[in-house]
């Protein structure tokens, strides 16, 4: 057994991160537009009044607004199916709650995808990749406030109608379960900080902030199975997932304790999945809530419209596994939003993020397993510094074994059972870091000329994995060498 035909081959990107164009033809500011650039070591920051001696990478960020048939027929001469993109919120509702969209926006999307149907491209579209209208933040309190659920649902029908012939598949919330591990604060919550100005992405957790988190994340369950129902209705055809930021955790030792941590750690793969995939929260949660000191409001109807909203299918983004310990003296590392220990068997990328293609079948057994539903990876790459030689071909080979390393396991999981319909490498083409700001730190197939400063060219070229993942296209994943 190997990929079955009709395997969705393509790439993936974020409005956020991608798209630009930030003010023009009525685009509102969202909460992404007020993060500055930052590093590895210089942290972005977030300020509420947007200031002209910052630079904010989401601006500008790569062009793709201007660029997107020039992007798009790269992405086509790769073979690409399927193309994840997001659709920036404030484009269509500039402020997030008002009853009628903006028809530039409108206008443009219907455009890319469009010119996506010319080359026999699927749009897999995430509705809310970390775009959420900064009005909504200064206004509501995000995420928090229970009337984001109508505003969701109404920028929701309005997609839902105007593209129910040119999308069939849909992602409600990106890397939802983001709101657990406190990264998604400011992102995916649209929760205000205390100070205003946050230094990096990561928020406290207080008891007063993990219930704000997670009283969010309640109120993103029912948005998104409200979506569910309603896109259902308007076509039936549609194909609605959620995406979940998933992660390996393995025992560090063979000690108890860090085998009951581990499989602990492993519950938040499968919170969000749970309610989304399932319709309920799992058995786990109230042990979960009594040991976090916190509760979730609740109002009457709301377990039903989880039961009436459930996904059809499981999608998650995978880039490293991790080990848990409860050995407190063990050194940590980092990695996309998932903290642990370092494990002795595994090699990391320049950022730290341990590679483990295994971990990847493990963990597509692991989610089969549990919902039985079809699968997609819909994020999967490496961050890597990429150089440009001097008749401008840039080899990365590096990027070429990570993914081809994945790709064979992928093979495995699917020889075990595993339903895989999909798979979308992030940063298809070299996009802004969410975590870091930096262009520096790049995933794409396609080279884009610009810098951490923001200068360049915007030039697009291809890379040696350009040509490689072409070849995998072509040959349905059988051809895997250089």
């Amino acid at each position: 057994m190997s990929f079955p035909k009709g395997f969705l081959w393509g790439g993936a990107t974020a409005a956020n991160q991608f798209e630009g164009g930030w003010n023009i033809d009525g685009k509102g500011d969202s909460v992404s537009d007020h993060l500055t650039g930052g590093t590895v070591t210089s942290p972005r920051v977030f300020t509420n009044i947007i200031q002209e001696n910052m630079y904010y990478p989401s601006h500008e960020a790569v062009d793709f607004f201007h660029r997107y048939k020039e992007d798009i027929a790269l992405m086509a001469e790769m073979g690409f199916n399927v193309f994840r993109l997001s659709i920036n919120w404030t484009r269509l509702f500039p402020n997030g709650d008002e009853d009628k969209p903006n028809q530039k926006g409108l206008d443009f999307y219907r455009s890319v995808f469009e010119e996506c149907r010319k080359y026999k491209i699927e749009p897999l579209v995430t509705i809310s990749h970390y775009e959420l209208p900064y009005h909504l933040m200064e206004k509501y309190n995000g995420w928090t406030n229970r009337k984001c659920i109508d505003f969701f649902v109404n920028y929701c029908k309005t997609l839902f109608v105007e593209y129910r012939d040119l999308v069939k598949y849909w992602l409600t919330f990106n890397e939802i379960n983001s709101l657990t591990m406190g990264v998604g604060d400011i992102l995916a919550g649209g929760i205000k900080c205390e100070d205003g100005a946050v230094q990096g992405l990561n928020a406290s957790s207080t008891q007063e902030q993990l219930a704000k988190r997670y009283q969010a994340l309640h109120h993103q369950f029912i948005a998104s199975a409200k979506a569910v129902k309603l896109g259902h209705e308007i076509n039936p055809q549609f194909q609605i997932g959620c995406m979940v930021a998933g992660g390996c955790i393995y025992p560090y030792t063979c000690n108890p304790d860090d085998a009951l941590l581990a499989q602990k750690d492993m519950r938040m793969n499968y919170f969000c999945g749970d309610v989304q995939v399932r319709g309920e929260y799992p058995y786990f949660t109230q042990r979960m809530f009594e040991e976090y000191g916190i509760s979730v409001t609740m109002e009457e109807g709301d377990l039903e419209i989880l039961k009436s909203g459930k996904v059809d299918f499981y999608s998650f983004s995978y880039y490293m596994s991790t080990c848990a310990t409860a050995d407190k003296e063990i050194l940590k590392t980092s990695g996309n939003v998932i903290m642990g220990v370092k494990n002795p068997h595994l090699e990391s990328s320049d950022w730290g993020w341990q590679i483990d293609p295994k971990g990847l079948r493990y963990l597509l057994n692991e989610l089969y397993g549990r919902y039985q539903l079809p699968i997609m990876v819909v994020e999967n790459g490496l961050g890597a510094v990429d150089t440009a030689e001097a008749d401008g071909s840039i080899h990365d080979g590096y990027r070429i074994d990570y993914l081809r390393a994945h790709i064979e396991q992928m093979k495995e999981a699917i020889k075990d059972g595993v339903d895989l319909i999909g798979f979308t490498p992030w940063g298809c083409i070299d996009l802004v870091s969410v975590s870091t700001g930096e262009m520096k730190k790049r995933y794409g197939f396609i080279y884009v000329d610009k810098d951490n400063d923001g200068n360049g060219t915007l030039d697009r070229s291809r890379k040696d994995s350009f040509y490689w993942y072409k070849k995998v296209i072509e040959s349905n994943g059988e051809v895997l060498g250089n």
